[in-house]
């Protein structure tokens, strides 16, 4: 198993296997390979995956929980939960948010459940109405600076639906100023403006 961690568009993967994904990435000059787990290794791994020259990491320990347990303490943990929303004709629900398409998401509040969390954000951000959540769908990560704290987001996305016809009412206030709905194979041509996160739940459909 492994963990896929983004430094903006660059991926770690925390393995306790090198599996078939992985391996292609152990021959590249440019990625950063690890098999020791300390305090100093830990470090070490974080500095390299900042640096312009390096394009992956691979941090491999046969324990991949204690490995998870080690990185997390170098950040600060922050929640959040989205959905990949789909309506009666399959289409993709997709906002504009800073120049990026993405997926509507937010932070989990105090004592919310991270499935209360999904809806509440996707309604919020987009205006649909009566979001069913089906199923949990992935969980993916990436880092980011804030001020001095160096931040790992952690985001719990659920497969949704909605029914009947819905106004899609984009949250300004987050920085939200389009929303469209993609049938699944237009999906593509909107992964070179997106994260790399977001590709990942969007090849999910």
């Amino acid at each position: 198993m492994y963990i896929k961690i983004f430094f903006d568009d660059k991926p770690l993967y925390l393995c306790d296997v090198v599996d078939e994904t992985i391996e292609p990435f152990i021959h590249h000059d440019d990625t950063v390979f690890i098999d020791e787990l300390n305090t100093h290794t830990v470090k070490t791994m974080i500095h390299e995956m900042e640096q312009p020259s390096v394009h992956a990491g691979v941090f491999y320990h046969p324990d991949l929980e204690e490995l998870k347990k080690s990185f997390y303490k170098k950040f600060t943990i922050i929640l959040a939960a989205g959905g990949l929303v789909q309506n009666e004709k399959k289409d993709v629900l997709l906002i504009f948010r800073r120049g990026k398409w993405d997926l509507p998401k937010g932070k989990l509040d105090k004592k919310e459940k991270l499935e209360d969390c999904a809806i509440r954000e996707v309604e919020e951000e987009t205006g649909l109405q009566n979001v069913q959540l089906i199923s949990p769908l992935t969980i993916t990560y990436h880092t980011y600076h804030e001020g001095a704290r160096f931040i790992l987001k952690e985001s719990h996305w659920y497969k949704m639906k909605v029914s009947g016809e819905q106004t899609l009412v984009p949250q300004t206030t987050e920085d939200i100023h389009e929303i469209k709905w993609v049938p699944p194979s237009g999906l593509e041509k909107f992964f070179k403006d997106s994260y790399p996160s977001v590709v990942d739940v969007l090849q999910l459909v």
